[in-house]
């Protein structure tokens, strides 16, 4: 079912969205991560109660939470960090997976 497999990899994303906030806290950055971090975080989270609550809005919810996971995935993949790699590989499958959801 993509709604669960969706759900899955949202939470994954918010995970591994957090621990990359986390470890890039003090750290130089020269792109947008962690700013986007925050962001695919909340939005991850977001589309997981919607689709755990069958929401009438999950097609949407997984429209931005793809959107955002891409722009997350651009940024982090930039970084040599193994935490950034990590995050990168977790935004693409949210992405494919909200995709799935939102098609």
């Amino acid at each position: 079912m993509p709604y669960e497999a969706c759900l899955q990899a949202c939470l994954d994303c918010a995970m591994d969205c957090e621990r990359c906030l986390q470890a890039m806290m003090g750290r130089e950055s020269h792109n947008e991560c962690p700013s986007c971090c925050r962001e695919c975080l909340a939005i991850c989270i977001l589309c997981a109660q919607a689709i755990a609550r069958n929401s009438k809005y999950v097609q949407e919810y997984c429209r931005l939470c793809a959107e955002i996971c891409d722009w997350c995935a651009e940024q982090c993949a930039a970084h040599v960090y193994d935490h950034c790699q990590r995050c990168a590989e977790s935004c693409r499958r949210c992405a494919e997976a909200c995709r799935q959801v939102a098609a």
